[in-house]
């Protein structure tokens, strides 16, 4: 008799919580999404893009800034309500920026608002200092979203610039370096094209660019004393010497100097240094 009440006792300790979790969740207090009015907040913090070692070619840049949707997926494709906050933006809309349709997209949950920016509009050049600009977008109510959480995660800031700035490399003393044996003077130019004929190296050696992408950075923000020693030999042949090619061929002499009026024209020979 006392080992089948206990086994009744225990049987009913268990049944207990699951029956009330059950009831928990027939209550009419209970949390439910509603369905026919989703939420919409900005989930990334910083937005921030600079053409910077894009190569001079590439004229425009769409930066998508993303939100997510607290609620139910539709099968429609939605639109996002948004505005332009005028007191807390620097750009003109039609010159430096446009955007583009604001969606979120069928059976999903996050959508986003596309900033088509235009690089030759973008004031400002390394020896006179780079003009950033910024774009203040604020939610909005429409028939699909209505702006949630915080006011916080309402409204975004988009900086953006034209800005190409010496990397930062030092030496043991801590002072910035450039290569000038193998690069020259400094130019902005040159490092556009030295981080442009580095990324070509992915498709000749890929197993050696992602060792050096490891070691330099993808865009060779940490070369140590500005010298990278350890795979000299792969750039001489496949990024020194392009690069050296590239500005003392006449035919491309008139397209650097109406972009770029200062450019030295001084890139060594790396095969004589």
């Amino acid at each position: 008799m006392k080992i089948k009440t206990i086994i009744k006792r225990t049987m009913l300790a268990a049944v207990l919580p699951l029956a009330a979790l059950l009831a928990s969740c027939e209550d009419d207090n209970y949390m439910r999404f509603d369905l026919s009015n989703s939420g919409i907040y900005f989930t990334k913090d910083t937005l921030n893009y600079s053409f910077s070692v894009t190569p001079v070619e590439v004229k425009t840049h769409t930066y998508n800034i993303p939100v997510q949707v607290m609620g139910s997926v539709s099968s429609e494709k939605r639109p996002i309500g948004y505005y332009i906050d005028a007191d807390s933006t620097f750009a003109e809309k039609g010159v430096h920026f446009t955007i583009g349709k604001a969606c979120v997209m069928p059976d999903s949950i996050v959508g986003y608002i596309p900033v088509t920016i235009y690089r030759d509009k973008l004031e400002g050049t390394y020896a006179t200092g780079y003009t950033q600009y910024k774009l203040c977008i604020r939610l909005a109510p429409n028939d699909c979203f209505t702006p949630t959480l915080d006011s916080l995660h309402q409204v975004r800031v988009f900086r953006f610039d034209n800005s190409v700035n010496q990397p930062e490399w030092y030496n043991a003393h801590g002072e910035k370096v450039w290569q000038k044996k193998y690069l020259g003077e400094w130019h902005p130019l040159k490092f556009i094209k030295m981080v442009e004929y580095f990324h070509a190296v992915k498709d000749i050696q890929p197993e050696t660019y992602k060792a050096m992408v490891k070691l330099y950075g993808e865009n060779l923000e940490h070369i140590e004393f500005g010298d990278p020693y350890q795979y000299r030999t792969v750039f001489i042949k496949y990024i020194y010497t392009p690069m050296y090619n590239y500005f003392n061929d006449p035919a491309n002499r008139d397209y650097i100097l109406s972009e770029f009026p200062d450019f030295p024209f001084d890139f060594p020979n790396p095969l004589d240094v």
